[in-house]
C-alpha cells in the first residue's frame, strides 16, 4: 500500500482564540513587521488595532515594527503615533547599499526586528483586523513542529478565486508543474505570512515581488511540508491594481520560481519589453541570509 505524503495543514484564525495564544506564548518573543511605502491613509489604523488588541491588552506581540521604505507622504509619523517603531530602510544595512522591492524591504525588516518569531503584514490593508495577526501567529505558538505559516483570505474584487489574478494565472500553474508539494496552499503570494527567525535567517530574500513565493519554496525545500501551515483569515479588502501594473510583479515571480527549480534555466536580470509600453528592468537578485552576514547575531530575540 503507497501512503501518499502528508499535505498542508489548513486552520481557521478562529481555532487560536486571543486566550489561548497568550497562556501558551510563554517567554517566545514576538514581532509583527509592516513593510511600508506611502501608507499613510491606512498603517495608523492597523498599528493601532495590533497595539489595542495584541500588546497592551493581552501582550502576545512584544513589538510593532513599521520598515518605511523611503516613503514620500507621513506613513512614517502616522505609524509612530500609533504606537509602531519606525525604522527607514536606508537606516538598515546601508553598508549593503540601496536595494528596491518588498523582498529588500522585508530582508532589512527581519534584521531591525527583535522577535524569535515574526509576522509579516501588508501594510495596505483596509477594514484591519487583529486575526491576521493572531491566526498568523497560532499555529506556531501552539506546535513547535510549524516554522511558517501563510494566511489566505478571500477578496471581495476578485471574485470567488482564492488568489488574485498573478496568482491564478502564473503562480499556481508554475507550483503544481515544479513544486506539487506546494499545490494546496491557497494564495502563494499574500503577504500575511510569518516565521521562526531560526528557519527565516537562513533564508536568502529575492529583492522584488519573488519575495513571498521565493521564501514559501525554499523552506518547504528545507524543513519539507510538515514545518508549512497555512490558515484561513477571512476577508481581506485592499487596492486592486490594474493589469498593466501587475506584468512585472507575474514576471519576477516566473523568475523566481523558475530559479529555485534550476538556477541556470533564466537570468536573475531580465527586461520586461511589452508593446507601447516603455521597457521594465525586472530584478530577482537575491539578498543573501542574514545568518551570512558579520553584522548580524543569531538567535536573537
Amino acid at each position: 500500500m503507497i501512503v501518499p505524503p502528508p499535505g498542508i495543514r489548513s486552520f481557521s484564525h478562529r481555532d487560536f482564540p486571543v486566550a489561548t495564544l497568550a497562556e501558551a506564548k510563554g517567554e517566545v518573543s514576538v514581532s509583527v513587521c509592516l513593510p511600508a511605502k506611502n501608507e499613510a491613509a491606512t498603517v495608523g489604523r492597523i498599528v493601532a488595532t495590533i497595539h489595542e488588541e495584541l500588546v497592551a491588552g493581552v501582550a502576545i506581540v512584544d513589538e510593532i515594527l513599521v520598515l518605511d521604505d523611503y516613503s514620500e507622504d507621513n506613513t512614517a509619523e502616522v505609524a509612530r503615533s500609533a504606537g509602531a517603531r519606525v525604522v527607514h530602510a536606508g537606516q538598515v544595512l546601508p553598508e549593503h547599499g540601496r536595494g528596491k522591492g518588498k523582498g529588500e524591504v522585508l530582508w532589512k525588516s527581519l534584521y531591525a526586528a527583535i522577535g524569535e518569531i515574526v509576522v509579516w503584514c501588508d501594510a495596505d490593508i483596509r477594514e484591519f483586523g487583529s486575526r491576521f495577526v493572531s491566526g498568523t501567529l497560532g499555529p506556531m505558538l501552539l506546535d513547535p513542529e510549524i516554522v511558517f505559516v501563510k494566511g489566505h483570505y478571500r477578496r471581495p474584487v476578485e471574485g470567488s478565486l482564492g488568489g488574485g489574478r498573478v496568482t491564478e494565472l502564473v503562480a499556481r500553474p508554475l507550483l503544481c508543474l515544479l513544486f506539487p508539494e506546494l499545490a494546496d496552499i491557497v494564495q502563494p503570494l499574500s503577504g500575511e505570512y510569518g516565521g521562526r527567525r531560526a528557519v527565516l535567517e537562513r533564508m536568502p530574500f529575492a529583492q522584488g515581488y519573488g519575495v513571498d513565493i521565493g521564501l514559501l519554496i525554499d523552506i518547504v525545500t528545507d524543513t519539507g511540508v510538515r514545518g508549512i501551515a497555512q490558515v484561513d483569515l477571512e476577508v481581506r479588502h485592499h487596492r486592486n491594481r490594474p493589469l498593466d501594473q501587475l506584468a512585472p510583479q507575474a514576471m519576477a515571480i516566473m523568475q523566481t520560481v523558475l530559479q529555485r527549480a534550476d538556477p541556470d534555466l533564466v537570468k536573475t536580470v531580465e527586461t520586461l519589453m511589452r508593446p507601447e509600453h516603455p521597457h521594465e528592468i525586472v530584478d530577482v537578485s537575491n539578498r543573501p541570509p542574514l545568518i551570512e552576514l558579520d553584522s548580524y547575531s543569531p538567535g536573537r530575540g
